[in-house]
């Protein structure tokens, strides 16, 4: 599984780095860490576009985005 830290990053870094995991690792589960609710649903509308899956999970200082390839 590839991870994406996001934390700390603003909106559009959150999605511009997700997007990069997602083209780099077509056929891999990426687990994107994000701190914030605006890039959590950023990064969801962005993953839903590319059909992968998305699961959310809060963790101690945000969320663990869990997106699954089609």
């Amino acid at each position: 599984m590839i991870e994406v830290d996001v934390r700390g990053f603003s909106c559009p870094i959150p999605v511009i780095r997700t997007k990069k995991a997602i083209k780099e690792n077509p056929k891999e589960t990426i687990a994107v860490l994000v701190d914030d609710a605006t890039a959590r649903e950023n990064v969801s509308r962005l993953a839903k576009s590319e059909r992968y899956s998305v699961e959310v999970e809060g963790v101690e200082d945000g969320f663990r985005l869990r997106l699954s390839p089609p």
